[in-house]
C-alpha cells in the first residue's frame, strides 16, 4: 500500500512539470511530417501525415539519437540517455552518457523543424556534434549530399531529409578525416525486385573506385544499377538497404591532424596527415538544422524550397526561377575552335544563357592582375573575329544585349607558378601539411637541410596523385624540392633543389620554419594550396574578375583542391559564400557554375554539373548513360537522389551528319530525367550541316515549353524512357503538341497537349538573370 507521504510526493512531481511546461517525451508536427522524441532523446516514431492511416518511417529495431557527441580523441560518440523538452522555451534539454548537457532548440514550422543547439557543457574532449544519425524504413533512393531518403514510387511518395542552416554545419557524419567523405562505390539497389543483388555482393558493401587512381573517366567502372558512387555521407544504407541521414559540426578553433584522401583505397591517392589549420571562433554551438518529411513529388519545390527561402540560405536564380526548379534547367554552349563570329547568335538561337570558352584553356587565379585578365586597357584580344578580335568585356557586352552570359574554366584554388601568391614570392598565407624547425642555419648554396623532426616528412605532397615534381618547402620565400628525408640522425631532406620555381635561394638561420606545402597535381593543374584566409582572398577575386570582365560562369576544374586544407565541405561553403558575396556586392546579379565534384559545400550555391563528356556521359547513338564507361548511370543517379540537375557533360557537338532526330531524343530525355549539358559549337562544324537550322529550333521549342513547365509529371516519365522517341511543336507561346514517332523521325502519332503552367508567364521565362 502507497503511504500518504509517498502519494504527496508523487503529486509534487506532477505540480512542478505542469507549472515548469516540462515533459520527458513529446510530438512534434508539421503540415506532412510527425515525430516523437521518447525519454530518452531519441526519435521512435516518424510518421507520414498526409495519409491515412499514418505511414511509420521510423525503424522498431533502430530508434534515433536526436544528437551525438563526438570525442576526436578517443573517436567515440556518445548519446542521449535522458530528455525533457520545455513547451514554454520550445527547448529540449539532452543529458549524455558521458554527463554532458546539451540544450537545444525544437521549432516546428509549417513544413520542417527548425533544431539548434544553444549550448552543452562540459565540453572536454567533445570535437563535434552530430544531428542524428535518423534512421528510417526506406530502401529506394538516398542523398548522401544534402541527406534525404526518398521513396519514389507512386505506392509510397515519401521523402525524409535535412538541410544545414547554417556554414558550419555539414552532411556527414563527425568521425569523417577531413569533413569530405570517400569517393567510392556503394552497394545498395533502388529496387530488389527489379535489380536483385547476386550472392557474393550484399547492402552496404564498400568497394573502390576503378582505374589507376589518376584517369577520372576510369573511375567510373560499374554500370550495374546496385553499384552506386558516393559524393558525400550525408545518408547511409545498413545491411537492410535502409537509408539514414546525418549531419554534423565541429569546433574549428582547435589544432588538429588528419589522415585524409578523397580516394583513399587506390594507391595514386594514398593518405597525407594534415595538420589542419585552426580557425578561432567557427564552433558547433549555434548549429541548426532543418529536419523535413513530405510527399517526395512535391518535396523539392514545396518542402526545400520553402527552407532555402525561410532561413536565407544561398538561393541563386536564373530567368526568374531558382536554379533547382527543373523547369530553369537549362543546356549552356561550349566554344571549341577559337572562332566567335556566330557563336552568340547560335546560343541565341537555341534559348541557351551561357557560353563557357572553354577553348581558351584554364583561368588562373592571379591576384597580380587585379581582376583584369586582359590587362587594365583591356589591350588582350583572346577572342577571334572576322571583324577584329575582342577582349572578353568587349565581347561579354555583345552577348549581354542578348542575355546569354560567358565565362571560362578556372583551377579553382589553384595557386600556380608564376602568378602572384606563389611564385617568384610565394605568399605567407600557404597552406601547409606540416610544420618543422630548421636545425642548422644554411647560406644559399647548401642543400644539406637538417630538420628537427622526419614524421611524415617522407609522404609525397597531396593526397591525390603523389606528384613528385610538386613536393616541396617553404622556408622564408624560397621554395625547396626535395624527394624523401633521411631514416637516421641527423634528419635531412633528401633530392634537394633550391630556389625551386623560380624563387630566390636565400640564407636561413637555425630555428626557422620549414614548411611541408600542401599542393594539388600536376597535369597542367600544378599549383599551391592557399590557407583558408588566402583562400577567402582569391574567392573575392573570382567575382571582381566577374564585374570587371563581364563574366558570369565558371567551370570551376579541380573543385576538389577546395579540400586539400582539411575543412572538406566547410571549406568549400565558404569559398562560394564569399565569392557570390563579394559579387553581391559589386552589383553582379548571378554567377552560373560547373565544376569538377558537387558537395554539400556547393550544392546550394551550383547551378549544374556538366562534367565530363561525349560518350561516357549519354550515348544518344546507343541511348544509353555511358556507353564506354559507366559515368553517365553514376552521375545521373547521384544528382537525382540529391534534388540535382543531372548533366550529360559536354557533348553533342553539332556536325556534317548530325539530324534533327537526335536532338529531339536528346531533348527528351535532358526533359524528362531532368538534366543540362554543354552544346560542343565548333563554328567551322556548324556551318558544314545541312540541318543546322532545323536543330536550333528543335532546341529551342523543347527549351521554351521546359521553362513554361508545359510538362507534367506523367509525361516526363515517358520522355525519360530512352526506348522511345518524340517530336515536339509549338503551336503559340503557351502551347506545344507532343508526338511519338519512329526513331528515324516517321510514323508520327499525336501524344498529348501541353499548356504552359500559370505559375510560369511568358515574361518571367524571358527575364534576365538574377540573384536574390
Amino acid at each position: 500500500m502507497i503511504s500518504k507521504i509517498f502519494k504527496g510526493q508523487l503529486l509534487l512531481i506532477a505540480l512542478l512539470a505542469v507549472t515548469t511546461n516540462l515533459v520527458a517525451q513529446a510530438d512534434f508536427k508539421t503540415d506532412y511530417f510527425k515525430i516523437h522524441i521518447d525519454g530518452r532523446g531519441y526519435i521512435t516514431s516518424m510518421k507520414n501525415t498526409t495519409v491515412h492511416p499514418h505511414k511509420e518511417f521510423s525503424p522498431a529495431d533502430k530508434p534515433s539519437p536526436l544528437l551525438s557527441l563526438y570525442d576526436g580523441g578517443k573517436k567515440v560518440y556518445y548519446e542521449p540517455v535522458k530528455a525533457t523538452y520545455s513547451k514554454a522555451k520550445k527547448e529540449i534539454t539532452l543529458t549524455f552518457s558521458n554527463q554532458s548537457v546539451a540544450r537545444i532548440g525544437l521549432v516546428a514550422q509549417q513544413k520542417y523543424f527548425r533544431m539548434t543547439l544553444l549550448s552543452l557543457a562540459p565540453r572536454k574532449g567533445i570535437e563535434g556534434i552530430q544531428w542524428g544519425p535518423y534512421h528510417t524504413n526506406i530502401t529506394n533512393l538516398f542523398g548522401e549530399i544534402i541527406g534525404v531518403a526518398r521513396d519514389t514510387s507512386d505506392a509510397v511518395n515519401y521523402a525524409i531529409g535535412m538541410l544545414a542552416l547554417n556554414d558550419n554545419t555539414l552532411g556527414g557524419t563527425s568521425d569523417l578525416q577531413g569533413d569530405a567523405a570517400p569517393f567510392q562505390y556503394i552497394i545498395h539497389s533502388p529496387d530488389p525486385k527489379l535489380y536483385p543483388l547476386p550472392g557474393n555482393l550484399y547492402e552496404g558493401q564498400v568497394f573502390t573506385l576503378g582505374g589507376n587512381g589518376i584517369s577520372d573517366v576510369a573511375f567510373y567502372a560499374h554500370k550495374e544499377p546496385y553499384y552506386r558512387t558516393l559524393y558525400g555521407n550525408a545518408a547511409g544504407v545498413d545491411k537492410k538497404g535502409r537509408i539514414s541521414i546525418s549531419y554534423h559540426s565541429r569546433d574549428r578553433s582547435q589544432k588538429r591532424e588528419i589522415y585524409f584522401s578523397l580516394i583513399p583505397n587506390m594507391p595514386a591517392n594514398k593518405p597525407n596527415h594534415i595538420d589542419v589549420q585552426p580557425l578561432p571562433g567557427v564552433d558547433y554551438i549555434g548549429s541548426s538544422v532543418a529536419l523535413w518529411g513530405s510527399p517526395d513529388s512535391t518535396a523539392l519545390m514545396n518542402v526545400v524550397k520553402n527552407i532555402v527561402l525561410s532561413e536565407k540560405l544561398p538561393y541563386p536564380t536564373i530567368n526568374g526561377k531558382w536554379v533547382k526548379d527543373p523547369a530553369a534547367f537549362v543546356p549552356d554552349a561550349i566554344t571549341s575552335g577559337n572562332m566567335y563570329d556566330s557563336i552568340i547568335s547560335y546560343t541565341d538561337r537555341l534559348g541557351f544563357k551561357a557560353i563557357s570558352l572553354y577553348d581558351q584553356g584554364f583561368l588562373r587565379p592571379d591576384r597580380g592582375n587585379e581582376g583584369y585578365i586582359d590587362g587594365k586597357n583591356f589591350g588582350k584580344k583572346p577572342l577571334k573575329l572576322t571583324s577584329g578580335n575582342l577582349s572578353h568585356k568587349e565581347f561579354s557586352e555583345m552577348a549581354a544585349k542578348y542575355g546569354i552570359m560567358i565565362g571560362r574554366t578556372p583551377i579553382t584554388n589553384s595557386l600556380a607558378p608564376g602568378t602572384k601568391d606563389a611564385s617568384p614570392i610565394p605568399s605567407d598565407s600557404l597552406c601547409y601539411q606540416q610544420k618543422r624547425l630548421l636545425v642548422k642555419s644554411i647560406d644559399a648554396a647548401d642543400t644539406i637541410i637538417l630538420v628537427n623532426d622526419p614524421k611524415y616528412l617522407e609522404e609525397i605532397a597531396s593526397w591525390e596523385g603523389h606528384c613528385a615534381n610538386l613536393n616541396m618547402v617553404k622556408i622564408g620565400k624560397e621554395l625547396i624540392h626535395y624527394m624523401g628525408v633521411s631514416d637516421k640522425p641527423p634528419y635531412r631532406l633528401l633530392n634537394v633543389k633550391r630556389g625551386y620555381w623560380k624563387t630566390s635561394p636565400e640564407s636561413h638561420a637555425t630555428g626557422d620554419t620549414i614548411y611541408k606545402l600542401q599542393v594539388t597535381v600536376n597535369y597542367g593543374y600544378d599549383g599551391l594550396i592557399p590557407n583558408m584566409q588566402l583562400q577567402d582572398k582569391i574567392a573575392e577575386y573570382y567575382a571582381e574578375v566577374c564585374k570587371i570582365n563581364g563574366l558570369s560562369y565558371y567551370d570551376f576544374d579541380g573543385q576538389e583542391f577546395l579540400f586539400n586544407n582539411g575543412h572538406g565541405y566547410y571549406s568549400a561553403k565558404r569559398f562560394f559564400g564569399k565569392m557570390f558575396e563579394r559579387a553581391a556586392a559589386l552589383g553582379v546579379p548571378y554567377i552560373r557554375f560547373t565544376g569538377a565534384t558537387l558537395s554539400e559545400g556547393s550544392w546550394h550555391y551550383q547551378s549544374i554539373w556538366n562534367v565530363g563528356g561525349g560518350k561516357n556521359l549519354y550515348d544518344a547513338d546507343t541511348r544509353e548513360w555511358g556507353s564506354t564507361t559507366s559515368q553517365g548511370k553514376d552521375l545521373r543517379d547521384v544528382t537525382y537522389a540529391n534534388f540535382f540537375p543531372a548533366g550529360m557533360g559536354g557533348n553533342f557537338p553539332i556536325k556534317a551528319n548530325s539530324k534533327v532526330e537526335q536532338y529531339e531524343h536528346i531533348q527528351a530525355i535532358s526533359v524528362g530525367v531532368g538534366t543540362t549539358y554543354s552544346l560542343h559549337l565548333n563554328q567551322k562544324d556548324v556551318e558544314s550541316c545541312p540541318q543546322k537550322d532545323a536543330i536550333f529550333k528543335t532546341i529551342r521549342t523543347w527549351e521554351n515549353a521546359r521553362a513554361a513547365n508545359a510538362f507534367p509529371r506523367w509525361v516526363k516519365k515517358e520522355l525519360a524512357d530512352a526506348s522511345q522517341s518524340f517530336r515536339l511543336e509549338e503551336v503559340d507561346a503557351n502551347n506545344w503538341n507532343l508526338y511519338k514517332v519512329n526513331a528515324d523521325g516517321s510514323g508520327k502519332r499525336f501524344f498529348v497537349a501541353l499548356k504552359r503552367d500559370k505559375a510560369y508567364p511568358l515574361s518571367i521565362s524571358h527575364a534576365t538573370a538574377s540573384m536574390k
